[in-house]
């Protein structure tokens, strides 16, 4: 076994403190990375709160990793000691069913392994996230880093990155569709930029009017005030895809107003509780559609890291020490962070 440094919670009520445990050995598909950065995610905090279901604890969370290979295993030959790569979501899968050969292992139809909040099936203990100085994970779900990628700022690419990526390539975003994204957050910020390097002509819609300069940095084409009735009325008609990461309740029967026929309303965030009913009208009068998606797959995944490095994208991050980890996690729970923490895993 390999000894092994994080911060993790002891409870669901407690904050994060340094906790030691061990990692399982290098198989032979296996590769060791020393963690560089992690980046936050709001999943972080659901995850060790117990949101999302009872969890054992101490618990590790971080599902945005980046670092160096620090040893391989033997049947692996295509990567080596001292290559950046990069750990998303997800670190397992059966890669025998119809999913998983398409390449869409995140809906493995017999359920994936996350990189927390799950089982490793090597060892039968749970998995320990990225809040850590270094992981083992099949080669499989080891990404490469581009050539001149910033670590840092590529770190939440493997999350906020592939998650609105995912939904931008399936739904076929090309140069003059009409996307329109909800929220301007960690996802929201990265929706922005991904779909505006695609070629969209692109809405925001906020309830902040100091986010417009921003969201024009970004490379919106337009803002609109979501709380502002006859800004959603100017909207109406204007727009092929929305990609909504707002992850507080809300109601969709404005959005779904603002799509031209045949749009569909694409749903990211992930509130506590149900979104409020709304009117089935909005949705059949013009053949629209509300739908989900969740991450992407390793081989898309890997194309979103190419994609970003050849288009100079990166998240907007701040830099914290590992001791700061619990003031950041408040500070996003108040939205005060542009627009997503990484941890520099030096500081552990």
């Amino acid at each position: 076994m390999i000894p092994a440094r994080a911060w993790a919670a002891p409870a669901a009520d407690a904050p994060l403190a340094p906790w030691s445990f061990e990692r399982r050995d290098v198989g032979p598909h296996d590769v060791r990375i020393d963690i560089l950065f992690c980046g936050i995610c709001h999943s972080d905090l659901h995850f060790v709160r117990s949101d999302w279901g009872p969890v054992k604890y101490p618990a590790v969370p971080g599902h945005e990793i980046v670092g160096k290979v620090a040893a391989v295993g033997a049947a692996v030959s295509d990567l080596k000691v001292g290559d950046a790569v990069g750990v998303g979501c997800l670190v397992d899968s059966c890669r025998s069913c119809p999913s998983c050969a398409a390449g869409l292992e995140n809906y493995c139809d017999t359920g994936a392994t996350g990189t927390y909040f799950s089982v490793e099936k090597e060892t039968g203990r749970p998995t320990y996230g990225g809040y850590s100085d270094t992981i083992v994970v099949n080669r499989h779900f080891v990404l490469r880093m581009p050539q001149g990628i910033d670590l840092a700022a590529a770190a939440p690419l493997l999350c906020a990155g592939i998650t609105t990526y995912s939904p931008l390539r399936h739904w076929k975003c090309a140069p003059g569709m009409r996307v329109g994204v909800v929220g301007l957050g960690g996802l929201g910020h990265m929706a922005v930029k991904l779909a505006a390097a695609m070629g969209a002509d692109v809405t925001l819609f906020t309830t902040s009017p100091e986010k417009v300069a921003d969201a024009a940095r970004l490379g919106a084409t337009r803002v609109v005030l979501s709380n502002r009735e006859d800004e959603m009325k100017a909207a109406r008609n204007l727009l092929d895809l929305i990609l909504d990461t707002v992850a507080v309740p809300h109601s969709l029967g404005p959005y779904l107003k603002t799509l031209y026929r045949d749009g569909t309303h694409v749903l990211l965030g992930l509130p506590p509780t149900l979104h409020p009913a709304s009117s089935i009208f909005p949705l059949v009068d013009r053949r629209r559609s509300i739908a989900g998606s969740g991450i992407g797959g390793l081989p898309e995944t890997q194309e979103m890291l190419d994609f970003c490095a050849a288009h100079g994208i990166g998240s907007d991050v701040e830099v914290i020490r590992m001791d700061q980890v619990n003031t950041a996690w408040e500070r996003m729970l108040a939205k005060d962070v542009k627009y997503r923490f990484v941890i520099d895993m030096a500081t552990l």
